[in-house]
């Protein structure tokens, strides 16, 4: 266009020196726009799941804002780490849209969590430009999404567990006393709590009664998984399938009201302790299957 307009100047042509000052213009102006083009705008990313199965979906969602005058073009690029895939069957998450003056926005994808693992997503890039979308500048945001997939549950056979009482047979005495399973009431001794106190046997008696408990009993289960030979032999798939093995033994003996512990000598994505200890709360079974997820 600068060469256009040098020859027209030349030999004084009026229309075409008017229209490569105005090709000129625009490209300056558009420049000038984009340089400011960034400034005034906000984004916020988030995902409804960070916890999920295979095959499960999550909603990935991005507000965006124009916190100023002036108009801007706008895209949108949110790299994935790991086998999470849109619905739409895209590879890349792409999209873009015209921001007016204090305008707001949301750009949103549904997301497949295809295998088992810890996987990233963002954080996301922002495209910002004229409204011809001419020219661009990027800008990268700082929010990352960990999203943990948990292994498969597959369906199994049943199969008996080996079992060893530590304190005894079933039913024996123990130290341990369970408060739940009252067996019955004795004359108060001294030193013991006073919770333990019977009140309407002691009316009845006229004298201070206190209750006798059954010994506590209850199932536990260790889970210990060796990675060594899977490691050696690069047996991956192999041990994509011990993990699904695994995580649906837990998932069975905690619906049975086991208490569960989990041990192995893997290491994990992202550190943290490689031992869950033998336990029976609600937390239990999110905390093995995240563990065989990293």
């Amino acid at each position: 266009v600068g060469v256009l307009l040098f020859i027209a100047l030349l030999h004084g042509q009026r229309d075409l020196i008017v229209l490569s000052l105005l090709v000129l213009g625009l490209v300056f102006g558009a420049k000038l726009w984009t340089r400011i083009s960034l400034s005034g705008i906000k984004s916020h990313s988030a995902v409804d799941k960070r916890k999920v199965f295979p095959d499960e979906t999550l909603i990935l969602r991005i507000d965006a804002e124009n916190e100023k005058f002036l108009p801007v073009w706008l895209q949108m690029q949110v790299p994935i780490s790991g086998p999470i895939y849109p619905s739409s069957g895209e590879k890349t998450l792409i999209k873009e849209d015209s921001l007016w003056w204090y305008q707001r926005t949301y750009f949103e994808w549904e997301l497949t969590a295809r295998r088992r693992g810890a996987h990233h997503i963002g954080p996301p890039h922002i495209l910002a430009g004229d409204l011809f979308a001419f020219f661009s500048r990027e800008k990268k945001e700082q929010e990352l999404h960990q999203i943990i997939v948990y292994p498969r549950i597959v369906p199994l056979k049943s199969f008996p567990l080996p079992r060893r009482d530590f304190f005894g047979v079933p039913g024996a005495k123990s130290p341990v006393q369970d408060p739940i399973y009252i067996l019955g009431t004795r004359d108060y001794q001294p030193g013991q709590p006073a919770k333990y106190i019977h009140w309407k046997a002691s009316a009845r008696h006229h004298r201070l009664q206190e209750k006798i408990f059954e010994p506590t009993e209850q199932e536990k289960v260790l889970l210990v998984v060796d990675v060594n030979q899977f490691a050696s032999l690069k047996a991956e798939e192999e041990f994509e399938n011990t993990l699904e093995v695994v995580a649906s033994l837990a998932v069975r003996m905690d619906k049975r009201g086991y208490a569960l512990g989990l041990v192995t000598n893997g290491a994990l994505v992202g550190g943290g302790p490689a031992i869950v200890p033998i336990a029976r709360n609600r937390q239990q079974l999110p905390a093995i299957l995240e563990v065989l997820a990293r």
